[in-house]
């Protein structure tokens, strides 16, 4: 079973530990509804979805403050294709007022702990490609590869995902870019540029201040430059803000062992 961490953690003041209790599954149902915003009824997060997790390989793990709060959290399962199992990382919530903690970064790193525990070296999870701060976190700090792009991932419109696979054998390290930002604008966004081996992706840092005909389409740019440089052979590797309004992703040729044990 994924028993997680083995014990509460201290990370200043919260504790990363498993969502084992109901009155912490009621609070990550709660924070999920909250933080998302959603008020269908029909949409919503289990609390015996999380415990079926806890007791069959699955994570859910949140940092819960020293009065008892929940102020974030994370839930995953195993997961599989044809390349071998994966822990897969279905969200990561964390409250708006806590956020600037580093609390995202604690969660993955107990989930992390969920995978190897059950035998998994790889993880894997979503994240909407315009979000840039998600991107630099994901690819950047993390060290993830943005190695799939998914149109339409839940079904509907604006729901396009990249989904990122994260070798937890090898230590989180900066990507090694090729030379200088490039002096992106506003008129490069979506626009793919290649440098040699590697090529450049320009996005809105702030994708909330667009206007919806502009949001649509600079998403449908960003999801035609991230095809063509998957299909390519490379992987984002890299995504970093080069002006108070544009973000850069970096694309390169993958150069990690994917071999499964």
């Amino acid at each position: 079973m994924g028993r997680g961490p083995e014990s509460a953690v201290l990370a200043g003041d919260f504790v990363v530990q498993n969502l084992d209790t109901a009155e912490l599954q009621r609070q990550a149902a709660a924070l999920y509804r909250r933080v998302f915003g959603y008020q269908n009824s029909d949409v919503g997060l289990s609390p015996p979805l999380l415990t079926g997790l806890l007791r069959n390989g699955g994570s859910a793990v949140g940092a819960v403050a020293a009065d008892g709060t929940l102020l974030g959290f994370a839930y995953g399962m195993r997961g599989g294709d044809g390349e071998g199992m994966y822990h897969y990382s279905q969200a990561a919530v964390v409250a708006p007022e806590s956020q600037g903690l580093g609390l995202g970064r604690r969660l993955k790193l107990a989930q992390a702990a969920v995978a190897r525990d059950t035998g998994m070296r790889f993880m894997r999870w979503s994240y909407d490609p315009l979000i840039s701060r998600n991107a630099h976190f994901n690819l950047d700090v993390l060290g993830a590869l943005g190695r799939w792009y998914v149109d339409d991932f839940y079904l509907h419109e604006r729901s396009d995902r990249v989904v990122v696979e994260w070798d937890l054998e090898r230590p989180p390290t900066p990507a090694a870019t090729t030379g200088p930002n490039p002096p992106a604008t506003r008129a490069d966004w979506g626009r793919p540029q290649q440098r040699g081996a590697h090529g450049w992706l320009a996005l809105p840092t702030d994708p909330t201040l667009l206007g919806p005909a502009e949001d649509a389409e600079v998403r449908a740019a960003v999801r035609a430059g991230f095809h063509e440089f998957l299909a390519l052979g490379l992987v984002a590797r890299s995504c970093r803000q080069v002006s108070a309004e544009t973000s850069v992703y970096w694309f390169a040729p993958p150069t990690d062992d994917r071999s499964r044990t």
